[in-house]
């Protein structure tokens, strides 16, 4: 009879697994590398994910889990669509200047063409509620409506993305970039 699995074991693959892919990337870093530093042996991270690319796939979907409970815990749904977007940015934002790794590795996952099509709609799932109030705001002419959609979303990305780099090279200058950073990319989106 097989032994069950351990939540603790497996969450220490996974957090091995993003200290190792952090530092090395996803290709060069080998599984044997990931187990020793979870502290278990090399057969046991196959116990829980049955190739690296499991792995892969486990993690990402861990990581937009943390991700989107940082960015949607608390969601103001009653207040105004700018203070909702700010609320996504400041979560967002926060989260990437606390866990660097996890953002590090999120990168990489995202342009590796290594996650399945189950693995990017499960990642997208915990954040309908912020597509939605997007779509929203576009059909009451809030935003802009020659911008589209898609592009809204991913100015929040990048503009976020710069904000947090800031924020790590010169942590005191955290909430003048914080807040910098979201009325530039409210300026860009919001009708005049």
């Amino acid at each position: 009879m097989a032994r069950p699995k351990s939540e603790d074991k497996r969450n220490a693959i996974l957090d091995a697994a993003t200290r190792v892919f952090a530092e090395r990337g996803l290709t060069a870093a080998p599984t044997s590398e990931i187990s020793r530093r979870a502290g278990v042996a090399d057969g046991t991270l196959f116990t829980y994910f049955k190739t690296k690319d499991d792995l892969i796939n486990a993690l990402y979907r861990e990581i937009k889990l943390e991700l989107a409970d940082a960015m949607m815990s608390e969601f103001p749904r009653k207040k105004s669509v700018h203070t909702r977007l700010r609320h996504v940015w400041d979560g967002y934002v926060n989260w990437g200047v606390n866990n660097p790794e996890q953002r590090r590795v999120l990168a990489q996952l995202q342009v590796s063409g290594m996650l399945s099509k189950e693995s990017i709609e499960a990642g997208s799932a915990p954040f309908v509620e912020m597509q939605n109030m997007i779509r929203d705001a576009l059909e009451r002419h809030i935003f802009r409506v020659d911008v589209p959609i898609e592009l809204i979303s991913k100015m929040l990305g990048s503009w976020a993305e710069a904000t947090m780099d800031l924020i790590m090279l010169k942590p005191a200058m955290a909430k003048k970039y914080r807040d910098a950073g979201f009325a530039i990319y409210w300026a860009g989106i919001a009708r005049k």
